[in-house]
């Protein structure tokens, strides 16, 4: 039983790395075939994404860095039912042209050796000033700002999927 335990631990962390290694290539395809059919994911911006939407994600945020992202991970930990991950992110906000260097937390849980739950966390009020300046940091820490930020991620998500044509 212990050898079991142990082979589904290293499993899961090879499925943590091989997601942020996928991230660091630009590659979102594989990175969406990490996510379980019913995944859903959450992060400060974007909200209770479903399914195929997570994955559609991560291809809309690699196509607007244009290249110009990096990701870097580390602190890789996972047992056969949770994970956690910590990344950064360096890359310019495609809506002000300013540079973000973002640093998550991630926390995962597993269901069919995918992952069935994701949840990025990270500073929003730190992201604002970085992302929108002076007006980040003035408004970055309300919660009003959090709900609008939410609100454009998602409209943002939907337009993207909309012009893909479908949830590939």
């Amino acid at each position: 039983m212990l050898c079991l335990s142990y082979l589904l631990k290293h499993f899961m962390e090879q499925l943590i790395i091989k997601f942020y290694t996928a991230f660091s290539l630009h590659d979102a395809d594989t990175m969406a075939a990490c996510y379980h059919p019913d995944a859903v994911f959450n992060d400060e911006a974007f909200v209770n994404l479903r399914g195929k939407e997570a994955g559609q994600m991560w291809k809309m945020l690699i196509e607007r860095s244009k290249g110009k992202l990096q990701v870097k991970f580390d602190n890789v930990q996972a047992t056969a039912e949770k994970g956690s991950a910590h990344w950064q992110a360096e890359y310019i906000f495609s809506a002000t042209g300013r540079k973000v260097v973002n640093s998550i937390n991630a926390e995962f849980e597993f269901k069919d050796g995918l992952i069935y739950r994701h949840t990025d966390r990270f500073d929003l009020h730190q992201w604002a000033a970085q992302a929108m300046g002076l007006k980040g940091r003035l408004l970055g820490g309300f919660g009003f700002f959090r709900r609008k930020v939410q609100e454009q991620a998602r409209l943002s998500l939907d337009k993207y999927i909309q012009k893909q044509g479908n949830l590939q």
